[in-house]
């Protein structure tokens, strides 16, 4: 398998016209190219091969594995971060050094990142608040 760098702002265009979990980033640009569907199906929830540098997000309880995608709603707006390359990185592209931390960057006061975030890794159906996947994964 080839593998091609891409910048966060490009990731993030892909991630948001996939059309379910199913659809992968490969069958994303093959329907930009005008390219027919590949042969073998590459699912979506099937984990992402790393190379030594590209970590999970280090917390006190566990990992965040590469390509969890983080959400929060404070205030009815929305939020969203990526795990990406071991970094905790917000929908504008900071990055932050903990949950806490890109919640307070939000809120503008201190806040428990673990119970603002919700997470879903690559292989999750759906997202769950973060200190209860952490607790889950003990």
């Amino acid at each position: 398998m080839q593998q091609i760098e891409i910048d966060f702002e490009v990731w993030k265009e892909l991630t948001i016209r996939r059309a379910h979990e199913g659809h992968s980033y490969n069958d994303v640009l093959r329907d930009l190219l005008n390219l027919k569907p590949a042969t073998h199906q590459q699912h979506a929830d099937a984990p992402v091969p790393l190379s030594g540098k590209h970590k999970g997000f280090a917390l006190r309880d566990g990992e965040l594995v590469e390509g969890t995608q983080l959400r929060a709603v404070y205030k009815g707006e929305e939020h969203r971060a990526y795990i990406r390359e071991g970094r905790w990185i917000d929908e504008d592209g900071r990055e932050h050094s903990s949950p806490s931390a890109a919640a307070s960057a939000i809120s503008g006061t201190n806040v428990n990142g673990l119970r603002f975030w919700h997470a879903k890794r690559p292989n999750d159906r759906d997202f769950t608040r973060l200190d209860i996947l952490l607790a889950t994964t003990k």
